[in-house]
């Protein structure tokens, strides 16, 4: 892959052979940005996972740098207007469901009371392929509709890994504070080693690096290389 000149003088920034400290990391990945917009901080972590294992789950992040999410809820007609006034962008149920099978997709994050996912899980083919799917284990699927609402709107975040066991995730902008970065990888680092599985083995974490949408990465030290 060919890459500009911007790009080549951003990767001689960077110590291939080096682990940057998370503080230290975030500040160097800010002075990699070149793009003319506000580039993302993503972070990746790789995980020691067996083919039959998997980490997923949600976070809040500390510091947010998204705006409001727009937030569907299917449920029954008599929970409709409990839910906008939590905050719900949409809510309904059949109405909702059909519009959604002609094409309709104008909402990030969909919620459902439980006894919709009968008739929800009929939009799987839709909604599974967008992430959009809700889900018991992220907690969208529930009955308390104020609490998830009200983390949602705030910016709850799903994190899981994929089939190469990596956890891809935007964690901030490059306009942000390195130390407000930072606060953030922290969180989102404790929180997928909470959701460790019991019989995983041997290092879990194995390497975390950072990078700005249109910049070279950094590999970031974590704990367990700390002990090396």
């Amino acid at each position: 892959m060919k890459h500009g000149k911007k790009y080549l003088d951003a990767v001689k920034k960077v110590d291939r052979s080096v682990e940057y400290p998370p503080q230290d990391a975030c500040a160097l990945v800010k002075t990699l940005a070149s793009a003319k917009f506000d580039e993302t901080v993503e972070v990746h972590v790789r995980l020691n996972l067996k083919k039959s294992q998997s980490v997923r789950d949600t976070v809040v992040l500390p510091h947010q740098f998204r705006g409001e999410k727009r937030v569907l809820v299917f449920c029954k007609p008599e929970r409709v207007k409990e839910a906008m006034e939590f905050g719900a962008a949409f809510a309904g149920d059949a109405e909702l469901i059909e519009k959604i099978k002609g094409g309709w997709l104008d909402f990030d994050i969909a919620v459902a009371t439980p006894d919709m996912m009968k008739d929800v899980g009929k939009l799987g083919m839709v909604l599974g392929r967008r992430g959009l799917m809700p889900n018991p284990k992220t907690g969208t699927v529930t009955n308390d509709l104020k609490a998830a609402l009200a983390e949602l709107r705030k910016g709850r975040t799903e994190f899981r890994s994929d089939k190469t066991c990596i956890v891809h995730l935007a964690i901030g902008k490059i306009s942000m504070a390195a130390e407000q970065i930072a606060e953030n990888l922290t969180v989102i680092i404790d929180e997928i080693n909470r959701k460790r599985p019991a019989d995983a083995k041997g290092e879990f974490v194995t390497s975390v690096y950072l990078a700005p949408t249109m910049g070279p990465s950094v590999r970031v030290l974590t704990a367990k290389n700390e002990k090396r």
